[in-house]
């Protein structure tokens, strides 16, 4: 079975502030507990009020707390932004209050705009990301308890990596590094497969990880029926919208008419980037799974379901994880006729 786990973006609406958002993130992760998904991650973004995710270490621990099982950790963690070693201190924090549950997704982008990337005082120039990558993972190591430099208290945790990637790059790199790879198809869909088929066919095995693991990140949007879904999702449409603007507006409603709200070229901009979105209700909800595995052989998909209401995000949730453990049930029951 492909697993199922769960990127939040904690996102604040118009009607809540940042505090409910990561009380809503906190709650959403104990329901996916017990509905049966492996993981709950939340991303680093900067400059959005819409996002409430920035301290992102912050927010997982928050998170990890309101939970027991459930993985928790960073989808991801924009390392250029960040010293290893300060990385590594979180992390290995977060890993000694929640031994097994953390993991670190790392990414090269900024996860802002330019002027907020001026403000981080990020380095500009030369790409050294490869080598922050291992530097932060001999951090975990056991044996970093014995060098000059320690990123107290993280040696010995062993802090799993993982490499996101929205191009060709990352996959070349996870594979490289032998470590699992999650594609942001969610937002960038257009080299999920020849991404999938560099990585696993240049994958070199390593002490973290003996054969490729692949996620997928997909926006999944489910309602009792495939109209309701389809409205919920207007509340993610406008939101892609609002960014081709220029404007990072708070979380809206959902509305009757996207079409009157985007113009012909946000809505091509806009679906373009959503093409490998599956919205509607279960059926639809589960043969858009049932494609979207056969196609790429993903051995997870990391689900976003941006809805605005925080009930109604439960509820979606909740039918995916249904649909899926009804599936599961079925092919064992194919299996055995």
């Amino acid at each position: 079975m492909t697993a199922l786990s769960i990127l939040d973006l904690v996102r604040v609406t118009d009607r809540t502030d940042a505090r409910i958002a990561i009380d809503n993130a906190r709650d959403l992760a104990a329901h996916a507990e017990g509905w049966g998904y492996r993981r709950f991650w939340v991303a680093e973004h900067h400059n959005m009020a819409g996002i409430a995710s920035a301290a992102t270490a912050i927010v997982i621990a928050h998170v990890a707390a309101g939970s027991s099982t459930i993985r928790v950790g960073a989808g991801g963690i924009m390392l250029p932004n960040h010293a290893p070693l300060i990385v590594a201190e979180q992390f290995g924090t977060l890993a000694r209050l929640y031994p097994g549950r953390i993991d670190l997704g790392l990414g090269r982008a900024p996860g802002t705009d330019q002027p907020t990337v001026r403000a981080l005082r990020r380095p500009i120039g030369a790409d050294s990301f490869p080598q922050d990558v291992l530097e932060l993972q001999s951090y975990f190591s056991a044996e970093a308890a014995e060098r000059q430099v320690q990123a107290v208290p993280a040696a010995g945790t062993e802090v799993p990596l993982w490499i996101l990637g929205s191009s060709t790059y990352g996959a070349q790199l996870a594979a490289e590094f032998g470590l699992p790879y999650a594609f942001a198809s969610h937002f960038a869909p257009d080299l999920l497969l020849p991404a999938l088929q560099i990585y696993r066919s240049r994958f070199k095995p390593s002490a973290q990880l003996d054969r490729p693991h692949a996620m997928i990140g997909v926006n999944i949007i489910a309602a009792e029926s495939d109209a309701e879904a389809r409205r919920l999702a207007t509340t993610q449409q406008m939101s892609f919208a609002d960014l081709f603007r220029g404007a990072r507006n708070l979380s809206r409603a959902p509305i009757d008419d996207i079409d009157s709200y985007w113009s012909p070229r946000e809505r091509a901009q806009a679906m373009n980037m959503l093409q490998r979105s599956i919205v509607g209700g279960p059926e639809t909800v589960r043969r858009g799974i049932d494609q979207l595995v056969a196609e790429s052989g993903a051995d997870e998909l990391m689900i976003v379901s941006d809805i605005y209401d925080h009930a109604q995000r439960l509820r979606s949730y909740e039918l995916i994880a249904s649909v899926a453990s009804q599936a599961e049930r079925d092919d064992v029951e194919q299996a055995a006729a």
